[in-house]
């Protein structure tokens, strides 16, 4: 159901603000206030519902009646997340799109920093964002990609791209696509990954030029995300299986972005176990039937640790050699968190 304003033809917008949304009633409408807070001339919001079961189409409802900016469409049936953001995209009237998360929030002047980007007619446009907890109180990570400076990519430079920034990309909030390069490229391949935009930003034949803001303009709520009881499926298998799967790229270089070797893989099952996401049931659904004997003994028996324990020693971990909020406040979050992770979150929130 179309339930969309008509704010003009499509030569006369530059940027939409593409949200793809399902069930965040409590959510929505700060992030909507947040971004029409920056609203101008030439922008518009395109929030398309997967057939929310909630209280969504209400709040949309009072944002369309009041703002002329902002167009709903409400879908009968979810299609997932993928096809919502592709759907966004085809219904968006601007020349760029930016791919907006439900939950998360924008810095001040975060629009305005984008529409002053576009002027360099980028195909893509990537920015940096910071990491706060639930409600949105504490830092828990300044900057995601860590970068000294604004940085372009053109023809030539997408292994350096890939590395550099495939892993942020997981976090489809820092994607501003130009719309005709995101329509004439592969899509439907990507449905179901979680990760459409990555399949899309990847995909051959590289993008010509892409322009990265080095300054985290969004604002992640963290520990909100859909996937949360998906996590081990989505970054054990979907998220490899993606990165793995783009043919165009050197192998070293996707070792760098995921890495396939056996302490990589075992370091991720342990912090798995000590967020009380791995048990026997994803070792027998995921490992049982490795060749590796070796690899398998050893995540057999990350299976069957006390996850507390688990927990514990990875603290201690991040805190000899990390010092990481994010982390330890992600460790703290498992239901069988150690007293250790639960006390040090505490004590970062003071």
């Amino acid at each position: 159901m179309d339930k969309s304003n008509d704010v003009s033809n499509r030569d006369s917008i530059s940027l939409s603000i593409c949200i793809a949304t399902y069930n965040r009633e409590e959510f929505i409408a700060e992030t909507l206030d947040c971004v029409l807070n920056q609203i101008q001339v030439g922008v518009e919001v395109v929030v398309v519902d997967g057939a929310s079961s909630d209280n969504t189409s209400s709040v949309m409802g009072e944002y369309v009646s009041r703002h002329p900016q902002v167009r709903y469409f409400q879908e009968e049936i979810n299609s997932g997340v993928d096809a919502d953001f592709d759907k966004a995209v085809g219904y968006a009237k601007g020349n760029y799109c930016w791919l907006m998360s439900d939950d998360d929030l924008l810095h001040d002047g975060a629009i305005e920093r984008v529409l002053l980007s576009l002027n360099s007619q980028c195909d893509l446009v990537v920015v940096d964002a910071e990491v706060r907890n639930f409600d949105m109180s504490h830092l828990l990570e300044k900057s995601r990609l860590n970068m000294d400076g604004d940085k372009t990519y053109i023809k030539g430079d997408e292994n350096a791209f890939f590395v550099d920034v495939a892993n942020h990309l997981s976090f489809i909030g820092c994607v501003i696509i130009k719309r005709a390069v995101w329509m004439e490229r592969v899509r439907k391949l990507y449905y179901g990954t979680l990760f459409i935009h990555v399949g899309v930003i990847f995909q051959s034949p590289a993008l010509s030029k892409i322009h990265v803001i080095s300054d985290p303009l969004v604002i992640i709520r963290f520990g909100n995300a859909m996937w949360t009881s998906r996590a081990f499926d989505i970054w054990i298998r979907k998220w490899p299986q993606l990165i793995w799967g783009f043919t165009n790229y050197p192998r070293q270089a996707k070792e760098l972005v995921c890495s396939t070797g056996m302490k990589s893989v075992i370091k991720s099952v342990f912090q798995y176990r000590a967020k009380g996401v791995y048990s026997l049931v994803e070792f027998r659904g995921y490992f049982a039937d490795s060749k590796d004997n070796l690899l398998k003994i050893i995540l057999y028996g990350i299976a069957i640790l006390p996850v507390r324990f688990v927990n514990m020693i990875s603290v201690i971990y991040v805190l000899k050699n990390e010092s990481s909020k994010f982390s330890i406040y992600d460790l703290s979050l498992s239901p069988n968190a150690s007293r250790l992770s639960r006390w040090l979150s505490r004590d970062l929130s003071r």
